[in-house]
């Protein structure tokens, strides 16, 4: 055990008597700093089986047979090489990713970076964790990016490698509520561009791109287009929570969905 881990523990009693364990969401009493209530637990939707074979959405019935493989993947195969979603998005997960991402709650990040690791399959070999990038603008306006720090404990608790900044976005794009897949992938082109100082690296490299929501999935294809033309073997999407294509167009991509101000960076 770290002595970081050491003195966490020995810590742990006097934070617990100093600020008792609440529900970060409802406030109510619980027995440790790191989760929910069972009422709060119980709003959030975890992914199950069966489930594509490609992209792990789930069926939602049992008539699907090990390897299937849903029609979205079947009539355009995805570039990524899977998807590992902590949580389908629903009111449970939304009141966490508007606490974390606007509201600052940034302890939360350890909590929900713990439900998407336990998505993600078995890792072979050496993987690189980067998170999806913010534009300048929006870092400085935020002041963190929510996806780096939720890359950050991923590395953590899969002791993998944690590369803060391979791609980098260098046009601020405006909210893209309301465009379809198409005009979206248009409104992201030359938006994501390898780090140059990761260029060498990324040969060969398989790596684990984290996000808070993937909504249509249009700024992670970007995001896996470049580290693919930079030659990397395989990327894994990762995020805390995945919106199902049935509410696809309700949810302005990059914008957490039911975001309490519209257009909130």
């Amino acid at each position: 055990m770290s002595v970081k881990a050491i003195l966490r523990d020995s810590l742990a009693p006097l934070v617990d008597l100093i600020y008792p364990p609440r529900c970060p969401l409802c406030g109510a009493a619980i027995g440790a700093q790191t989760g929910l209530c069972s009422d709060c637990w119980s709003e959030l939707r975890i992914p199950s089986e069966p489930a594509c074979a490609t992209c792990q959405r789930p069926f939602g019935h049992s008539a699907a047979g090990s390897g299937a493989v849903c029609a979205v993947c079947l009539v355009k195969p995805p570039r990524h090489d899977g998807i590992a979603a902590g949580t389908l998005y629903g009111d449970g997960s939304r009141k966490l990713v508007l606490a974390f991402k606007h509201g600052r709650r940034i302890a939360l990040a350890p909590m929900l970076a713990r439900l998407i690791v336990a998505r993600l399959p078995a890792l072979e070999g050496t993987w690189l964790v980067a998170p999806v990038p913010l534009h300048r603008w929006r870092l400085w306006s935020r002041g963190y990016n929510q996806a780096a720090l939720l890359a950050r404990e991923v590395a953590r608790l899969t002791n993998q490698t944690l590369a803060l900044d391979p791609l980098i976005r260098t046009k601020h794009t405006a909210t893209l509520g309301g465009l379809g897949r198409t005009a979206r992938a248009r409104a992201l082109r030359g938006a994501l561009t390898v780090n140059p100082r990761y260029a060498a690296g990324l040969k060969g490299a398989q790596i684990i791109l984290v996000d808070d929501v993937l909504t249509s999935g249009a700024t992670s294809d970007a995001c896996v287009r470049a580290l693919k033309r930079a030659g990397a073997d395989k990327v894994i999407v990762a995020c805390f929570a995945r919106v199902l294509d049935e509410t696809d167009g309700e949810v302005p991509e990059n914008e957490t969905p039911g975001a309490l101000t519209p257009g909130a960076p």
